[in-house]
């Protein structure tokens, strides 16, 4: 019996595409898995394979034939010996999709819709606010969690007497007194198992390391003991701590003093990532996560300690985890970055909109937990993204946000995601070579060019 071969749907959202090429011709044998034609959609063009098996008895539509409806019949098979029927093509795809000797391709499926996004405000409409460095809001948050749950303490080289090697904890020493903010010696291996025996036990330690390059010396205790023990415990021992300090590159300090560590740490299971750009997200997040029952790094950044943004006046104020923020809404492309690498995104995103290029542009502030969800949205509304970050290209951040819009969102990318990110070289101790080392505006710009063919 004959079987009409129908126009497949090849995406989700696929109405229609053109016959580009027929790689049979009437009177070949048909193998199910062979590839007969090719399919051009306005994102591709794909092979097409015969589900069926016998002989192309009729090819019903040419090739080159543009706006071919999915599920329109194209081609008929034929047994062998048998006749192509007068009436071939004519059938309804519908009535062709129900009969049971035709095995067509589904019809087209509707298109997923966005996901849900939580963009509630992070505080009251009308709430008073102001004026702080990241500084001081890092000192308010940490002091404010201190007074409510006398667990809490702070740890690390020099919080004490000097009050911080970059003044973050100015004035606790004389609140909290000495045995809550504790001047530890330069052994980060040491205090860092010290704390993380801490939390175990029920405290709950906040450890600063002067910067997290020396986080090196303690990471067998943040992943191994911190990170894993709720797990390895079946959840009867876990760790509820937070390792802060300045992450990713300051001014001239060199190879050894100016990694990103966000994509690090954001690859283990048991650990949340922190990397805020505000001042107001530093401090809700900074409560976030001393509140936390688990392990959380906080990665901080030594040129923003001094910036100043607006912080709300509250009692008290939290940040959810794995709620990104959208700082500026737009239509054309989505910029999506985190920490230091928002000023970059702003700034670029300010630029393109002289030039007539609307730019959504998405802080992610938390790393693990990761919000996909308000990432896709965009994705699904702009149909371009770029990545914006300080570290090193690869297993970067971006990389793994590309392979899961790739994989979640493919089909409403009209442009390849693209990641900036600092060059894969160890940071330059000179001032000219660090400057090109470094993400910049100028480079965020060119990749939204790129993505929008302008």
């Amino acid at each position: 019996m004959a079987t009409e071969i129908l126009m497949p749907a090849l995406s989700p959202t696929m109405e229609e595409g053109t016959l580009a090429k027929w790689l049979k011709k009437e009177g070949d044998t048909i193998s199910a898995g062979d590839i007969i034609a090719e399919i051009e959609t306005d994102k591709a063009t794909m092979e097409f394979e015969a589900v069926d098996e016998g002989i192309m008895g009729k090819i019903l539509i040419a090739e080159g034939t543009e706006n071919v409806k999915v599920n329109t019949p194209i081609a008929v098979l034929v047994e062998e010996g048998e006749e192509v029927p007068a009436d071939a093509g004519q059938s309804a795809p519908a009535a062709e999709a129900a009969a049971p000797i035709a095995a067509a391709p589904a019809p087209a499926a509707a298109a997923p819709a966005a996901p849900k996004v939580d963009q509630s405000p992070d505080w009251p409409e009308g709430t008073p606010m102001k004026t702080q460095t990241v500084r001081e809001a890092l000192r308010d948050a940490m002091a404010e969690e201190m007074r409510r749950d006398p667990d809490v303490f702070l740890m690390g080289e020099e919080v004490g007497e000097y009050q911080g090697a970059y003044k973050i904890s100015q004035g606790m020493l004389d609140e909290f007194g000495s045995k809550r903010v504790i001047d530890t010696p330069i052994t980060e291996h040491g205090f860092a198992g010290i704390a993380t025996g801490a939390a175990f036990g029920g405290l709950k330690p906040i450890v600063e390391f002067m910067t997290f390059n020396f986080a090196m010396q303690a990471i067998d205790h943040i992943i191994n003991s911190a990170a894993k023990t709720l797990y390895m415990s079946g959840g009867q021992m876990g760790a509820p701590m937070v390792f802060r300090g300045p992450n990713g590159a300051a001014a001239r300090v060199g190879a050894q003093h100016s990694q990103d560590y966000a994509a690090w740490y954001a690859q283990i299971p048991g650990l949340k990532v922190v990397m805020p750009y505000s001042a107001a997200d530093y401090k809700g997040l900074m409560k976030q996560a001393i509140r936390d029952p688990n392990p959380v790094i906080f990665l901080e950044n030594e040129i923003l300690y001094g910036k100043s943004f607006e912080v709300p006046v509250l009692d008290d104020f939290t940040i959810p985890f794995g709620k990104a923020k959208i700082c500026r809404s737009g239509n054309d492309v989505t910029i999506v970055s985190f920490g230091i690498g928002m000023t970059y995104a702003l700034e670029a995103a300010e630029k393109l909109a002289e030039e007539g290029i609307d730019a959504e542009v998405i802080d992610l502030r938390t790393l693990r937990p990761l919000d996909y969800d308000t990432v896709i949205a965009s994705v699904m509304k702009t149909n371009r993204m770029i990545t914006v970050e300080e570290g090193w290209p690869v297993g970067s951040i971006g990389n793994h946000l590309s392979a899961y819009v790739m994989t979640h969102a493919f089909d409403y990318l009209d442009a390849p995601v693209l990641n900036c990110t600092g060059k894969d070289v160890p940071m330059p101790y000179a001032a000219n070579l660090e400057k090109h080392a470094l993400v910049t505006t100028a480079e965020v710009i060119d990749a939204v060019k790129q993505v929008t063919y302008r």
